[in-house]
């Protein structure tokens, strides 16, 4: 009897190893990102978000496709980002040289009022992807900059914060990913159920513990937007 329950013992093991074995990997966490920034003159708004969406549609076809998100400043129309995640730099890579992305820049040149601003990243801590957000959902794009310093360290400083932070109510996203090329750039992707949940965890005491550690070591004033889902 003992030796038929190792048996079934091992069986069990074995079947799990293999089941985790062929579970696909996270994209957001090992994959590469891209943080882009673009701006249009206000008049041409409505042909932007047009060819931003269609961009995002194509681009769900790509191979390696991870995740594409569309948002707009709030209070300014016409000003936007767009956050990419893609399987490895090689799906990257051929994404960028695809025909709808050439498209996208093609529609955007004759309207836009400052250039495509596109930035790679590298995850330094990105949680599982958020269930579908409601239309009072508020999403907050920080640039965090600090001056380089071996005695410092931002991504554990800037994990800790995403980690208590996640916790909050009214929280549905905190990430953080560390410029693939200058890594004391940074950039934190939030998102809150409400302006109210924002404000609570401005107030929260772990905040302002992490923004007096990070103030001797930023290299600028944080470059803090609040965005709305572009659907």
């Amino acid at each position: 009897m003992f030796r038929r329950t190792i048996g079934l013992l091992t069986l069990v093991l074995l079947a799990s190893s293999a089941v985790a074995a062929q579970a696909p990997p996270d994209i957001s966490v090992i994959g590469v990102h891209a943080v882009s920034y673009v701006d249009v003159m206000p008049a041409s708004r409505a042909p932007a978000v047009a060819a931003l969406k269609q961009y995002r549609d194509w681009s769900r076809k790509d191979d390696g496709y991870g995740r594409l998100e569309l948002f707009e400043q709030i209070g300014r129309p016409g000003h936007f980002a767009v956050l990419e995640t893609w399987r490895d730099q090689k799906a990257s890579d051929a994404h960028s040289m695809a025909a709808h992305t050439q498209q996208l820049q093609n529609a955007l040149q004759p309207i836009r009022s400052s250039g495509y601003d596109q930035r790679p990243y590298k995850a330094v801590t990105v949680g599982p992807p958020p269930a579908a957000a409601g239309n009072q959902t508020i999403y907050v794009i920080t640039h965090v900059d600090v001056v380089p310093n071996p005695q410092n360290d931002p991504p554990g400083l800037l994990r800790r914060l995403a980690e208590a932070s996640r916790n909050e109510k009214g929280n549905v996203r905190f990430d953080i990913l560390q410029h693939a090329m200058r890594a004391n750039h940074f950039t934190i992707v939030e998102a809150w159920q409400s302006q109210g949940a924002l404000d609570a965890h401005a107030a929260a005491a772990h905040t302002r513990q992490y923004r007096d550690t990070l103030q001797p070591m930023a290299g600028g004033p944080l470059d803090e937007r609040l965005y709305k889902a572009v659907e």
